[in-house]
């Protein structure tokens, strides 16, 4: 272990040396700002623009820490699993390593590693990717007028489906994300794969194929295929105080037991132990998540509308999905909505407060159907641009799961504070 400490920080130390200069000149072209100016921001910014000036190092990262105070029930049937009990504490603090490397112009390596999370104490990469602006590492000026307007990226990287994931929390990434904790569905993978967008006056489409494993290995190759994403929007600044965006996406596969869409987060959930049972059994570090456990032949579709109008803004999600686990023979469906309303105000907006009601329902495993429902309140304090404090109270309920079921008349609720830090 002091092996691998030490050889972590003398790679510090060394890319810290190398990017001193580079330092000093922070903000990349085409990349979304890990402050409070990307807040509102979905995909990085297509821009023609270039600062380039040789190979550029940045080094940033995140810090988070929240105070829980939450309490958990369910039902007292004898047949139902007994919840732990829970109380009012800090939280592990999450903390992300970022790199972005500008390589040429046009042309950027982005790493993320999360150093700290409730999943794994220990650090590891989460995934990274090369995104591509510019052909000029061909030839100055090639297939400028197409460049203009497309981008690729490849890497074992964050899928781009829907627009949730934009607004998510990201392990100790959650200067984004207005409210403490993420949404029901948490619609997050990693896979590896190559996305091609196209961008012109306003109009987005993306194309993206990927492997469709989340762990990658070269073994059970008969049981996997390709997965196939595709999104198509509009993303507009109308006038001074109006912005609207509307998208929608697609994620297939025909995955046999492989499919993660739902459960590819490793890095945990914001509202910690909750139900839960006494011999810790339950949800995990995914407590609070619904996991409809759609692994096979996975069709997913999402839309999100955005607005903006001066310090209003909406968000919201509609989401259906139909598929199955390895063991089953029949499809099952779930739906989820999501609608939050955020007030930005005070100089440079450095305030809100915002509320979100999100909801789900579908067959489980075995043919019941269920739901959930969660209503969040949130206010926030931008200190910097670079210092969020966070403050949520949240209610959820489980409706109609089998007594046997640990969610059966599940409720949790109460307040989370949350400090994060961003650069």
């Amino acid at each position: 272990m002091k092996t691998k400490i030490t050889y972590f920080a003398i790679l510090l130390f060394a890319l810290f040396g190398m990017s001193m200069h580079a330092q000093s000149q922070r903000d990349l072209d085409n990349y979304r700002l890990p402050d409070q100016r990307g807040v509102s921001d979905f995909e990085a910014p297509k821009d023609t623009a270039t600062t380039f000036n040789g190979l550029q190092v940045r080094l940033g990262g995140a810090s988070t820490l929240q105070f829980q105070a939450l309490d958990h029930e369910n039902s007292n049937d004898p047949s139902t699993p007994v919840l732990q009990d829970i109380g009012s504490n800090f939280n592990l603090a999450t903390a992300n390593l970022d790199l972005d490397v500008v390589l040429y112009d046009g042309v950027r390596m982005h790493l993320r590693t999360y150093l700290s999370s409730q999943h794994h104490t220990e650090t590891y990469v989460k995934g990274g990717y090369f995104q591509i602006d510019k052909l000029d590492f061909i030839q100055e000026g090639f297939m400028e007028d197409l460049m203009n307007h497309l981008r690729i990226k490849i890497g074992h990287m964050e899928n781009n489906y829907g627009d949730a994931h934009f607004r998510r929390t990201d392990n100790a990434m959650a200067l984004y994300n207005p409210f403490v904790g993420n949404y029901l569905m948490d619609s997050f993978t990693t896979e590896v794969g190559a996305e091609v967008y196209y961008f012109n006056k306003g109009w987005l489409g993306m194309l993206s194929l990927t492997n469709g494993k989340l762990n990658q290995a070269v073994t059970n190759p008969e049981t996997t295929s390709p997965s196939f994403i595709a999104k198509l929007g509009y993303d507009s600044q109308l006038n001074e105080d109006f912005r609207l965006r509307l998208t929608g996406s697609m994620y297939h596969t025909n995955q046999t037991g492989s499919a993660y869409l739902y459960s590819g987060d490793r890095s945990g959930s914001r509202y910690y132990n909750v139900m839960i049972d006494v011999d810790g059994n339950g949800d995990g570090f995914r407590a609070g998540r619904i996991n409809p456990n759609l692994r096979n032949e996975l069709t997913s579709v999402m839309i999100n509308p955005f607005f903006k109008y001066k310090g209003l803004e909406f968000f919201g999600i509609y989401e259906h999905a139909s598929g199955k686990a390895a063991a089953e023979s029949e499809s099952r469906s779930w739906d989820q909505y999501s609608g939050e309303l955020i007030y930005r105000f005070g100089p440079k907006e450095k305030i809100y407060l915002g509320g979100r009601y999100n909801y789900v329902s579908g067959t489980l495993m075995g043919g019941t159907d269920v739901s959930a429902d969660r209503f969040q309140l949130a206010a926030g304090w931008f200190m910097t641009k670079n210092i969020l404090m966070k403050a949520e109270y949240v209610v959820q309920n489980y409706n109609d799961y089998p007594v046997t079921d640990i969610h059966s008349e599940g409720q949790f609720d109460g307040f989370m504070l949350e400090a994060a830090i961003s650069f």
